[in-house]
């Protein structure tokens, strides 16, 4: 079996990424295993994409994801180094099963290959991609978009086979961080999120243009709400994920709280300013005399020197007058800052952003973070179906309700946490029946989707199972009603095989309806 597998991967090599993938193999010091468990990623890869694309209908071609993976293969992984487990050089990675090193450009893990592509994933990504001046945000949304998105790379690999859709929701690095990825994806696009992500620069401000587009193909109210709590969440997610983060943070809203607090009192405050000033002041007139006094240079380099351990140590004068220019601007810095505060209108802009700040700070002073992080989940889902229902209003023909009906159906069956799916979550029961319904009224006004019912109540409780079975190919789905006693059920085929049967719910008068259904007839859904 294994000798057959090894055929394929051969064939699929050879007949596609062989040139591309050897090259770059030739110049890593990578083992052999290392090299076969790359060959097997894309050797998975390029069999289930094609399902993959169909389900999730906004993603890149298989050519420009396997490209990708090659690419980053090329520049960021120098070394990729692969340990069993419970061999010593395992405990390297503690509890962790990889451990991923930018600065090396090393990647350390377990022979599992999606934690393999993962990492592959996340060596290639700038830490921050949002810009410093959004507080807070530039480290979280980052983490939340960066997280996501390396999720998103494994799907195809991981839930597809080549001729069957799984999720399992325990393989998710975080169901979360996941769920808003999607969420984003479905309504900005996949193409605007890889720029995003992909982005070495920072001309450009994303979290601006995220504003902006939601803003333009959406209700204001509804974007506002929508980024805010996303906002949060990813605070939240942070918070939970990083200790070290959460300390700093702790430590953060002490200092802007102190700060409130001397505000409380004008003329207190601008003495603490004015004071402040008179010392940044007084030190950038001590960097001058000493920078341009070589006595007093050599004497400063000598002092700097005695109190730091060799590899600290600086290594000449020209190295320390250039280090001190530096803390000079710096100060500078700081003292315009001040000056600024003093100004009337700077001052209440001032207190307005420590008291933004402090909002956001208290979020780390919440005891129990999972059901903060549940509930504001949960608000971002009802702000997503909101856009969503607007994403249907707008359709105008077949192939637009088909991507919806295919991208709805996915985002129905995403995880919302491990025990169950987001169709399940009896929060949001009433805002997928309302998108639901909608979607079915536009696909029946187009001709799309047969009318099985003409009673609308139970054309809906018929048709709405189609956004919960995994069939890879929904235009290949037929229905059939059976009754058994005083019960009904649907039963769904895709070609002529047997996916599901489901009862139907509340049909206890149904013979005493004319509602005019088929029994026992298998019955085409799409037209």
């Amino acid at each position: 079996m294994q000798k057959k597998t090894d055929k394929l991967i051969d064939k699929f090599v050879k007949k596609n990424y062989n040139n591309e993938l050897e090259k770059i193999l030739e110049k890593k010091y990578y083992q052999e295993n290392v090299k076969s468990l790359l060959l097997s990623i894309l050797y998975k890869i390029d069999i289930a994409y094609k399902d993959y694309e169909k389900i999730k209908q906004d993603v890149e071609t298989k050519e420009e994801f396997i490209e990708k993976i090659i690419e980053n293969v090329r520049k960021n992984c120098d070394e990729i180094k692969i340990v069993n487990l419970n061999s010593k050089e395992s405990k390297m990675l503690g509890k962790n099963t990889f451990l991923v090193e930018k600065e090396k450009k090393r990647i350390i893990c377990y022979p599992i290959e999606r934690k393999l592509l993962y990492c592959i994933s996340k060596i290639s990504k700038n830490d921050k991609i949002v810009k410093d001046e959004y507080y807070l945000f530039n480290k979280t949304i980052s983490d939340l978009l960066n997280i996501g998105n390396n999720i998103d790379k494994v799907e195809s690999m991981r839930d597809f086979n080549g001729y069957s859709w799984t999720t399992l929701s325990r393989e998710i690095e975080s169901i979360s961080h996941n769920l808003i990825y999607q969420n984003l994806r479905i309504i900005v696009g996949n193409i605007f999120l890889n720029n995003w992500i992909e982005n070495k620069e920072f001309i450009i401000d994303y979290m601006e243009l995220l504003e902006n587009k939601l803003e333009e193909n959406y209700e204001k109210e509804v974007s506002k709400e929508l980024l805010e709590n996303i906002k949060i969440l990813s605070i939240l997610l942070s918070i939970e994920f990083d200790k070290k983060f959460r300390e700093d943070l702790k430590k953060e809203k002490n200092k802007i709280d102190s700060n409130l607090e001397e505000i409380i009192d004008n003329k207190v405050f601008v003495q603490k300013i004015s004071k402040k000033k008179r010392e940044l002041s007084k030190e950038i007139k001590q960097i001058d005399e000493t920078v341009n006094n070589k006595e007093l240079l050599q004497e400063e380099y000598i002092k700097r020197n005695e109190n730091l351990l060799l590899e600290e140590k600086i290594f000449s004068i020209r190295i320390l007058s250039k280090l001190m220019n530096e803390e000079r601007l710096i100060k500078i810095a700081e003292l315009e800052e001040l000056n600024n505060i003093l100004n009337p209108q700077k001052f209440v802009d001032y207190k307005k952003e420590l008291e933004e700040k402090s909002n956001y700070l208290k979020l780390v002073k919440i005891e129990d973070l999972s059901r903060e992080i549940k509930k504001y989940v949960i608000k971002i889902q009802k702000d997503f179906l909101k856009c969503f229902k607007m994403n249907v209003m707008k359709v105008q023909n077949k192939q637009e309700i088909t991507k919806i009906i295919y991208m709805y159906r996915y985002y129905n069956l995403l995880p919302f946490d491990e025990g169950k799916c987001i169709f399940e979550v009896k929060e949001l029961k009433n805002q997928l029946e309302e998108v639901e319904k909608l979607i079915i009224k536009k696909a029946n006004d187009l001709k799309f989707v047969e009318i099985i019912s003409k009673n609308e109540e139970l054309n809906y409780k018929l048709l709405k199972n189609i956004f919960k079975v995994r069939v890879i190919n929904l235009e290949s789905i037929y229905i059939k009603i059976i009754n058994e006693g005083d019960k009904y059920y649907l039963q769904l085929f895709d070609d002529e095989i047997f996916e599901n049967k489901i009862e139907i719910e509340n049909t206890e008068n149904l013979n005493k309806k004319n509602l005019e259904i088929k029994l026992n007839k298998k019955i085409k859904i799409f037209n």
